[in-house]
């Protein structure tokens, strides 16, 4: 090992790249400048503005200027997906919205936690999912690795721990599902 790596200490180095806190720099910068601050009816001025940026919008999205979002290329959002103002897409890996997702005010999607096992505490990155017609309701919390099945719909002030299944209502803290979504002909 070269004498100058003996020396690193690995407890203050950085997770990410130097490309990438830059590249992460350079985005903070149009999100306050442009994105932020935008109208709020402009949502496909902000898609493009994502889009610039590598993200993987669909179309007839409405993300509202609120929206704050840790790193544009790691979204992939399917056609006609809404994501309200105080919502927090802390994308460190994936996150993934199906078709028609609906994602409310201050909602947070995690995607990077720590190995608090590990002396280092070391960055640990998951993908989050949230499948079709999915609805995560007001400040719910997602923690990395979940899948929100398709079509459920997830209560207020939710804290998602695992997956949650297909077509269910779900709640609590820790959320689990509670009865079946039955939708009105």
């Amino acid at each position: 090992m070269p004498e100058i790596l003996k020396n690193i200490d690995a407890y203050t180095q950085p997770s990410y790249s130097l490309k990438n806190r830059i590249i992460r720099l350079i985005w903070n910068i149009v999100y306050f400048l442009l994105f932020r601050f935008s109208l709020i009816p402009f949502h496909p001025w902000r898609s493009f503005l994502l889009r610039c940026f590598g993200a993987k919008i669909g179309k007839g999205c409405h993300i509202y200027p609120g929206v704050i979002i840790w790193a544009p290329w790691n979204l992939e959002i399917g056609d006609y997906v809404g994501i309200a103002s105080g919502v927090l897409c802390h994308s460190m890996a994936k996150i993934k919205l199906g078709d028609k997702v609906v994602i409310s005010q201050g909602t947070r999607l995690y995607t990077g936690s720590h190995d608090y096992e590990d002396p280092r505490f070391p960055l640990v990155t998951k993908p989050i999912t949230v499948e079709t017609n999915a609805w995560i309701a007001a400040e719910a919390f997602v923690f990395p690795g979940v899948t929100i099945g398709k079509g459920a719909v997830i209560g207020a002030r939710s804290v998602i721990t695992k997956d949650m299944p297909a077509r269910m209502v779900c709640a609590g803290n820790p959320c689990r599902p509670i009865k079946p979504r039955e939708m009105k002909k």
